[in-house]
């Protein structure tokens, strides 16, 4: 077989190798792993640190300032850490400013009645809304990477920090609650909101001192949209009670919204006729103003402020009309102006709250980075996952201080944020400024607001996520196991409840991954005519097949859960044992099995990890092919796989020379091995 196409003569021991140029030459030698390693070097060199740049005369004065007192790492530190060092300089005022001012405005006058909604899903009074719109909102301002997030209230958290609070602090059975009684129902209330936001703080900040950000991830696009698509369901549900004027305990646990809606049907009778006309007036209002928005949103100069017109309206209507007194209509109250004093979150209630607070953290990550890396892809900027964890941990667990409730970033200001031309950070600044003149001189006229608005501002502003299922049939089109998942993760979060959807999303998500790996096959290659291409031998019957030659490719890791697959059908494929009569799935020929085998390649790239359990697979499989007379030849391990591989003792079984660098090389070291080429001829192809 001297004479194959492509063949070449070795460099023998006297003469040169074209190795150092190998862009020049066809063909070469095989190379090993150790080979590579002697010509190439083990590892790649550290790259050079690319020199900071200079940039404004203010940041050079403060990197000098901070090297001098406190050490060369420390501006380095602050730059990571405070992200404002590093865009407040290259900012453009004249190009930007304006825009982020009347994105900031535009975002803050959505904040004020907006979070004095989510308040209420949250069981507590509505100012603790403003708070949560005011505090978390400046604090990511300093902290986020994210130039285009709008963090708040978010109407998920909301709902899960209000069945927390219900669980912890029920409403008493007798109902008709004096003043004071009230007051103090409300301050426990607040109290175990804001411890709720204290854990999820604790808890973000602890994955961020472990550098966690990556697990974010572990909260898949489908868990996701399908556990804000159930929530909003709820949110919906639980907002029935206040559209009808129904004074309704709030239903908790699993099954909470059929108890909801049995509740409802049961007292509809006994609903209040004024609350239900403002509450049919406010949603028809509001929901054909978010539709407006939505389809001209590229010829508005600035979106439709709807659910501020509607708050003003409704608070005229009510004081002009006398609503509160003449028929009862619950309305919003005096909104006390200023600050709440600091205080700390009762800690005694942490270990009750342990699990709220993880999942309402894990929420928190997942919707925040995903929302962020949507607009740093589009704008074409980065953000840091982890430093994400630090901003949104200091947001919650800081404004927890001042009675705050769980936080994050939330779709619907993030989008109005950018459809009114928002540029940076600064433009949380702007909205944080509607919000505080709102809690120092304008929480008066809001006196007279009817509760039944809020409910319905709470149920416009699931429009995007109720439109999330039309996602569905192109998502089963794209891939039927993550169809699968949305909808587990829908029905359980709908059935169940939030949390505990979360959790069976989570795991059932991680399950699919699981089994699917467990379905991988280990396809036979085979050499294509006249290339030097390794394609399974299914694809096509114009591929080379050597008698005696098995080139297998693995494309699993290789952990404890895949062993077994693993040694079945390398059983089969070589005769080894008693796998040969299992008859698993093949990619080969029907009579490939048949041919004694001599050789043997086991492609690695696809294994991008192995286990300790793994490796002594590979390992017993080498005894193994020793004992049969098989030459086992391992091509493209990485240096993980094949660092593992060697601690698990490979080497006792296989020489050096039997790693190879590339499934090319591997070959041709096998077509050697099988005398079909001369004593010093090569068939590698690069």
């Amino acid at each position: 077989m001297s004479g194959l196409p492509g063949a070449r003569t070795c460099p023998g021991p006297g003469e040169a190798s074209d190795l150092k140029s190998p862009l020049g030459a066809r063909f070469r030698e095989p190379l090993t792993e150790a080979r590579f390693r002697q010509l190439f070097g083990d590892a790649e060199q550290e790259r050079a640190r690319p020199a900071e740049p200079r940039g404004s005369p203010l940041r050079r004065r403060c990197r000098r300032w901070a090297g001098g007192r406190f050490g060369p790492g420390a501006w380095r530190l602050l730059l990571a850490r405070l992200p404002p060092l590093r865009w407040l300089p290259r900012y453009r005022w004249r190009a930007w400013l304006l825009g982020d001012a009347v994105a900031g405005v535009t975002v803050g006058i959505v904040h004020v009645p907006q979070g004095m909604a989510f308040a209420l899903l949250t069981s507590v009074p509505p100012v603790f809304g403003l708070y949560t719109s005011f505090f978390p909102v400046l604090i990511y301002t300093l902290l986020g990477t994210g130039r285009h997030l709008s963090t708040g209230t978010f109407a998920v958290l909301s709902l899960m920090t209000g069945s927390a609070v219900e669980r912890l602090v029920p409403e008493p059975l007798e109902g008709n609650l004096s003043g004071i009684e009230r007051e103090q129902l409300d301050a426990q209330r607040v109290g175990a909101a804001a411890a709720v936001a204290f854990g999820s703080g604790a808890l973000m900040l602890g994955m961020f001192a472990l550098q966690l950000g990556v697990l974010a991830t572990f909260l898949s696009e489908p868990v996701v949209k399908a556990l804000t698509s159930g929530a909003a369901l709820h949110v919906l549900v639980s907002q029935l009670p206040s559209l009808l004027g129904l004074p309704l305990p709030r239903q908790i646990g699993c099954f909470a919204l059929f108890k909801t809606l049995a509740a409802v049907l049961a007292a509809l009778p006994r609903s209040s006729p004024a609350e239900l006309t403002v509450s049919a007036l406010s949603l028809a209002l509001l929901v054909p103003v978010k539709e407006l928005n939505v389809r001209f949103r590229d010829r508005l100069p600035a979106p439709i402020p709807g659910e501020i017109v509607m708050v003003l309206l409704a608070s005229v209507l009510c004081f002009t009309s006398s609503l509160d007194t003449r028929y009862n209509v619950q309305i919003v109250g005096l909104l006390p102006g200023g600050f709440p004093q600091p205080l700390l979150p009762s800690l005694a209630e942490l270990p009750r709250i342990l699990a709220d607070s993880l999942s309402m953290a894990l929420v928190t990550s997942a919707v925040s980075a995903s929302l962020a890396s949507i607009y740093a892809d589009k704008y074409s900027y980065t953000i840091d996952s982890n430093q994400e964890l630090l901003a949104h941990g200091a947001s919650n667990l800081i404004s927890s201080l001042f009675s705050c409730f769980p936080n994050s970033a939330t779709l619907a200001t993030t989008s109005l944020l950018v459809d009114a031309g928002g540029n940076t950070q600064l433009a949380g600044l702007f909205s944080c400024m509607v919000v505080l003149s709102v809690l120092l001189w304008l929480g008066p006229f809001f006196y007279y607001l009817p509760k039944a608005v809020l409910a319905c501002i709470n149920i416009s502003s699931m429009r995007q996520m109720f439109f999330q299922m039309r996602e569905l049939p192109q998502l089963w089109r794209i891939s039927r196991v993550d169809f699968a998942v949305w909808m587990v993760t829908w029905v359980a979060v709908v059935t169940l409840s939030v949390d505990l959807g979360l959790a069976v999303g989570v795991v059932f998500s991680m399950m699919t991954v699981v089994c699917r790996t467990q379905r991988v096959q280990c396809l036979a290659l085979g050499l294509a005519e006249g290339t030097e291409l390794y394609r399974p031998l299914r694809e096509s019957h114009k591929l080379l097949r050597v008698p005696g030659l098995r080139i297998l490719s693995y494309a699993t890791p290789l952990y404890f859960g895949t062993r077994g697959h693993f040694r079945r059908i390398l059983e089969w494929h070589l005769g080894l044992g008693e796998g040969g009569k299992e008859a698993p799935k093949t990619d080969g020929p029907p009579d490939a099995v048949a041919e004694p085998v001599r050789v043997v390649v086991l492609d690695c790239s696809g294994v991008t990890f192995a286990d300790a359990a793994g490796a002594r697979e590979v390992v017993q499989l080498a005894s193994r092919c020793r004992d049969a007379g098989i030459h086992l030849l391992l091509a493209q391990c990485n240096a993980s796989v094949l660092g593992t591989l060697t601690q698990a003792g490979l080497l006792d079984r296989v020489t050096p020379d039997q790693l190879f660098v590339s499934v090319q090389d591997a070959a041709a070291h096998a077509l050697q091995r099988l005398e079909l080429t001369g004593p010093k001829t090569c068939t590698v192809w690069v």
